[in-house]
């Protein structure tokens, strides 16, 4: 009980200190469900205003909410590491079994990362990733761009720039789960690509040992190779290897046909049951499988140089928000040349 309270507060924080200004009760209940976190405003209260007495948080008004002190933020950059060992693989968790996607209609909400970018940077982002998604390495066809001052999948835009939301690879589990099919995300992985197929995994990190996705850690470290992928079909991308019961070979191949056709392909290889996949073996009784990375358009970006801010596994977001890269594309360039700025309805 007193390990869920402390995730609670340091997720309270957290949404506080990305808000930048005052928030209430209300909006940080949002900013935590999108993040998988079930609570009630009421809850929210009580534990800000423990958080007052200690002084972590500062009452500003009944109607504009609190904000974060300095000893708040100090709180989440010292948070205990026990506290967040393993924080990746239940996030994991939580956003799958609270995605509401139909496959069967195309509707409801899947899971995102979003990365937020100077406005002035926008049109060349788009292009930059229009390769990467033509080449079928990102996770599907779509994305979702977000103006200054807008929330998306619980990520507000900061004045002056603009958002960018990519499907997250782990959509696939919550398909999967609400169709009856457990899927288990072992590793995120660092993919080598040749003549456009995944030949081996070349760095593997462990879901359940991670305070970071592995994503952002390969990002970061600018170990990524995305853009040559892109070009010549040969390079380094970001995937990762999850497994399901063999007994759900067909289902699973039905529900991928199913992805493809709402632009939301991603799944790059299904193995044969009980035998390992790219050299990953698997348990008795299960099947392996690849998936390409949702920040992999994000990666390229930022083997670029382009200044941008990373928020993987972001939260969840109407599938009806994200639309095909060449539509937001074709759409940004319309509207910039009849108003002198961009939006994308």
């Amino acid at each position: 009980m007193v390990k869920k309270s402390q995730k609670i507060r340091l997720a309270i924080l957290k949404s506080l200190h990305n808000y930048g200004k005052p928030a209430g009760a209300s909006y940080i209940q949002k900013q935590l469900l999108a993040q998988g976190i079930e609570i009630q405003p009421r809850t929210v209260r009580f534990h800000l205003l423990e958080m007052d007495q200690e002084g972590l948080t500062h009452f500003v008004s009944r109607r504009l909410g609190r904000t974060i002190t300095s000893r708040g933020i100090d709180e989440l950059e010292h948070a205990d590491i026990h506290e967040k060992v393993g924080f990746v693989a239940s996030k994991i968790d939580a956003l799958s079994y609270r995605m509401d996607f139909d496959i069967e209609e195309g509707r409801g909400h899947i899971i995102a990362n979003v990365a937020t970018v100077s406005d002035s940077f926008l049109t060349r982002a788009l292009d930059d990733m229009r390769p990467v998604y033509t080449r079928k390495l990102g996770m599907g066809t779509r994305l979702a761009v977000a103006r200054e001052g807008e929330t998306l999948a619980g990520v507000l835009v900061p004045p002056g720039q603009v958002g960018i939301g990519t499907i997250c690879s782990v959509t696939v589990n919550g398909i999967f789960l609400s169709n009856g099919i457990p899927l288990v995300s072992r590793f995120g992985a660092l993919l080598e690509i040749k003549d456009g197929r995944p030949v081996r995994f070349l760095e593997l990190i462990d879901y359940t040992g991670t305070t970071m996705d592995p994503m952002e850690v390969f990002i970061q470290a600018r170990m990524t190779r995305v853009r040559e992928c892109a070009r010549s079909g040969r390079g380094v991308v970001g995937g990762s290897f999850r497994e399901f019961p063999s007994a759900a070979i067909d289902d699973v191949i039905r529900l991928k046909r199913k992805m493809d056709q709402f632009g939301l392909s991603g799944i790059l290889a299904i193995g044969n049951p009980n035998q390992p996949l790219l050299d990953i073996p698997v348990a008795e009784g299960r099947t392996g499988m690849v998936i390409v990375a949702g920040l992999n358009p994000i990666a390229a970006l930022h083997e670029v140089g382009a200044r941008i801010v990373i928020r993987s596994l972001s939260g969840l977001e109407k599938f009806e928000r994200f639309q095909s890269y060449q539509v937001a594309r074709e759409r940004l360039v319309g509207h910039r040349q009849t108003s002198g700025q961009w939006q994308i309805e």
